[in-house]
């Protein structure tokens, strides 16, 4: 009888295809992690800091450098160094978080450094887990009489030391929180809560009146009030707030402002839902 290869010719048709996304996964893990490497301390490093912190042969590390730098995902800096590419950036942009939250956050925010001079956050919730959760800030508006703060946009905070934080974990459920609370809270300050039950009193503080408040929990001399925005559909739970010197705070007028800004925010963001 002649042979039928017809089965054989597809399943070897799909072992290649397997194979290819193997490896096509394990270049996007590479890449990634290529990526990751680089930092608000360290925004340009040599191929041998990156070999040190990814591990990758030099000549795998050499053709992957190469590769990103033509794409633009990485640009060569002097120093025989590279930092992140124009492209990549371009790329960030196109994300909600970027063209829908905080574009449309920004005339918000503006206002609120009008009325009072001091920094204004937007920040969400980023969760891959709760035990890994932290406040990723999306936008920012500052001035030169405003105090110095560690935060900018796309650096990432704990949850439990900053008022953005403080008003996305009222947010969050009691099985959720669970979770979080699994893991220690480290210390930022001397002031900084790393008690649970300590914590869920102010959380439950914060749900009572609708906002949260932090006093050099995350930097010696100031005080942050931030508020919750509501629910919107493709958007992450997010949250406004401001920071200021601790010897000017009028945290009933902050509070005010902020939660206005906060509803003011969700319904405007509600109101120009695609989807809807």
């Amino acid at each position: 009888m002649p042979r039928d290869d017809s089965a054989n010719d597809a399943a070897s048709a799909g072992a290649g295809r397997a194979l290819v996304g193997d490896a096509a996964e394990g270049v996007l893990e590479r890449a990634l992690g290529v990526l990751q490497c680089f930092s608000d301390d360290e925004p340009a490093l040599s191929a041998a800091a990156i070999a040190e912190r990814t591990g990758l042969a030099t000549s795998t590390l050499h053709r992957l450098l190469t590769r990103l730098t033509a794409l633009g995902l990485l640009a060569r800096a002097p120093g025989h160094r590279y930092t992140i590419g124009v492209r990549l950036w371009e790329l960030g942009e196109l994300s909600p978080l970027s063209v829908r939250l905080r574009e449309t956050a920004l005339p918000v925010m503006q206002r609120l450094y009008e009325a009072t001079a001091e920094n204004v956050h937007l920040a969400v919730l980023d969760a891959p887990t709760p035990e890994r959760a932290t406040a990723l800030y999306v936008g920012r508006v500052t001035g030169q009489s405003s105090i110095p703060t560690l935060s900018r946009m796309g650096g990432r905070h704990p949850l439990h030391t900053t008022g953005v934080g403080k008003a996305l974990l009222a947010t969050r459920g009691e099985d959720w929180l669970t979770d979080y609370f699994s893991t220690p809270l480290e210390r930022e300050t001397t002031h900084s809560i790393t008690t649970e039950a300590v914590l869920r009193a102010e959380l439950e503080v914060a749900r009572r009146r609708g906002y949260a408040t932090t006093r050099e929990e995350m930097t010696l001399g100031n005080i942050s009030v931030a508020a919750a925005l509501g629910s919107v559909a493709g958007l992450p739970p997010a949250a406004i707030g401001m920071v200021v010197r601790l010897e000017r705070a009028d945290e009933r007028r902050l509070a005010g402002l902020v939660t206005q800004a906060a509803a003011d925010l969700t319904r405007i963001l509600r109101d120009s839902d695609p989807t809807e």
